[in-house]
């Protein structure tokens, strides 16, 4: 298993207000709107995201970090035989990913997730 992206997630009840400071100063693209999260960054080979959420998705809280992964599953077991607890999923969302919701040891919620 290797990492191949952390995005840092804002949580908001306005996601538009991220555009005018990070889209228009300082011109990141809008890479994903779903209305409920919105991220922004780059498609250029840096990957500099950050994203502003109203929830973290299918009803769940917003994660204070997303750490994507080449496969969840690898990461889901080497949590789980680390002793992480596993406080959602894994599951398969509608929008492309499979992911899982763990727990880091200074209490910081982390979405784990891969791209299908």
């Amino acid at each position: 298993m290797k990492v191949n992206r952390i995005v840092a997630n804002i949580e908001t009840k306005d996601t538009a207000q991220a555009r005018r400071f990070y889209q228009d100063v300082l011109g990141l693209e809008l890479l994903m709107d779903h209305g409920w999260i919105r991220t922004y960054g780059s498609n250029q080979p840096m990957t500099v995201q950050i994203s502003f959420a109203q929830e973290g998705g299918s009803g769940t809280p917003v994660p204070d970090l997303s750490i994507e992964v080449d496969d969840a599953d690898a990461a889901l077991s080497a949590m789980q035989a680390a002793g992480f607890a596993i406080e959602y999923g894994p599951v398969d969302e509608p929008w492309g990913v499979r992911r899982f919701y763990v727990r880091d040891p200074f209490g910081k919620l982390v979405n784990i997730l891969a791209h299908q």
